[in-house]
């Protein structure tokens, strides 16, 4: 079993622009894939959603993991997404992670919480934004 984590999954899904959205979540996310960010649930194509609407708005960035944990199907970590947005401005948020993982090592849920490190007030809801 191949497992994805974070750093993987979201390098394809917004820093990969030869895959689709579509490419990119079948590659990490199950089909019955939820996700709760600061509270909101969003089922998956809630959750496809967000990720569109921010490949609109990301110029580049990269994901920066600092702590990350397997044991069998759960999952957590504590990582720094560093984003340069097409207006040229830039967007530093760390997220702390909690999952599981299906059997052939996707994300079938994932609950986190995001901590503004800096940018602006509107982009507070960066990471569930649609």
């Amino acid at each position: 079993m191949t497992r994805t984590g974070i750093e993987a999954a979201l390098n394809d899904l917004l820093f990969s622009r030869d895959l689709t959205v579509q490419e990119a979540a079948d590659r990490h996310f199950t089909p019955e894939y939820r996700q709760r960010t600061d509270g909101e649930w969003a089922d998956r194509s809630e959750f496809l959603e967000h990720i569109g609407h921010l490949r609109t708005v990301v110029a580049d960035g990269r994901v920066e993991v600092h702590e990350e944990l397997h044991d069998g199907s759960r999952y957590a970590d504590r990582h720094t997404a560093h984003i340069t947005k097409k207006d040229g401005s830039a967007v530093r948020m760390e997220v702390y992670v909690f999952a599981d993982l299906a059997p052939d090592g996707r994300f079938s849920r994932i609950e986190e919480t995001t901590l503004m490190l800096h940018g602006s007030d509107s982009d507070r809801g960066i990471g569930s934004a649609r």
